[in-house]
């Protein structure tokens, strides 16, 4: 406020206005939501790509030109997640989560490194520091709330890990394979000893052929998988057709229920935060493959 109006409106008794919040627009929940329960009151968190919706098809609106104009800093996931809005992040400027995941702990598809880090809750938590770094620049008057927040965000990753360990470690050794519509599950798979097997890769680019649907129906009937997962950012389609392939050659593959995978859920479906996304999955997979979910600690969940 200029000074000669900032004295009138102390002089009338009058508060001046608050300086508006700086803006970090995430380009995903699953980056949003620890950012903002480590922000606090200080930084203005808000999603681009929100839920129910695939990062790797998605396309910047009009609108979405204007808060990524508008926002004071950007972070985005990289590592080829938001593949069709890559370009425009790096010409704004976006910071790069991924880049601070150490090398020798990425896991790849092919050539492409995989981006889905977020399922492993203790690798995810490496990112929390830079995460943090990058609020603490934008809210330098804030840094001490800022890093309580990153330590309790990272506590609570650990709290998650270990009842995510427990909750799988209860399924039948031979029903541990996990498939899926597409191969995000590969980190969660890897951190819980389970087999991952996913019909198409960790890109949604392209619909998956005959020939994935029929090698996956294979495995399912010969190990005798229980049950499949579809997933909220896609088409339930080819996990229908994959029991309906198992189904032709005699064994029952059933839908073991919807996870998440690429996005957070919507309001209210207790899969709206990181955690609880990870709660649910765990949740529905063990459960499907003939685990026992044990009480989730108070101080898993936001």
């Amino acid at each position: 406020m200029h000074a000669g109006l900032a004295s009138l409106a102390l002089a009338l008794g009058l508060a001046a206005p608050a300086a508006a919040q700086p803006v970090l627009l995430a380009t995903i929940g699953m980056i949003g939501d620890p950012a903002q329960r480590m922000a606090g009151d200080c930084v203005s968190v808000e999603v681009l790509i929100g839920p129910g919706l695939d990062p790797h098809l998605y396309q910047a609106r009009p609108s979405d030109i204007a808060r990524l104009r508008d926002a004071d800093r950007i972070v985005s996931l990289g590592l080829g997640l938001e593949g069709r809005l890559g370009s425009v992040l790096e010409r704004v400027g976006a910071a790069v989560l991924g880049a601070h995941v150490p090398a020798d702990a990425l896991l790849t598809h092919g050539e492409a490194p995989d981006p889905h880090i977020w399922m492993d809750p203790a690798l995810w938590s490496t990112t929390f520091p830079a995460l943090a770094e990058v609020l603490t620049e934008m809210a330098p008057d804030c840094a001490d709330s800022i890093a309580r927040g990153r330590d309790a965000e990272m506590a609570r990753a650990r709290a998650l890990d270990a009842w995510a360990a427990e909750a799988l470690d209860s399924i039948p050794p031979t029903q541990r394979i996990l498939l899926t519509a597409h191969d995000a599950f590969q980190y969660f798979s890897h951190r819980y000893g389970l087999e991952n097997a996913a019909i198409q890769g960790i890109s949604t680019e392209s619909e998956p052929s005959i020939a994935d649907i029929d090698a996956t129906a294979r495995i399912a009937t010969e190990r005798g998988v229980p049950a499949a997962f579809v997933e909220t950012t896609l088409n339930p389609r080819a996990v229908r057709a994959l029991v309906e392939a198992a189904a032709a050659r005699g064994h029952a593959l059933e839908i073991g229920g919807s996870l998440y995978s690429d996005a957070l859920g919507e309001a209210g479906s207790g899969a709206e935060t990181w955690p609880g996304m990870i709660v649910a999955n765990v949740t529905t997979i063990t459960r499907a493959l003939g685990g026992t979910v044990p009480p989730v600690p108070g101080e898993v969940l936001p």
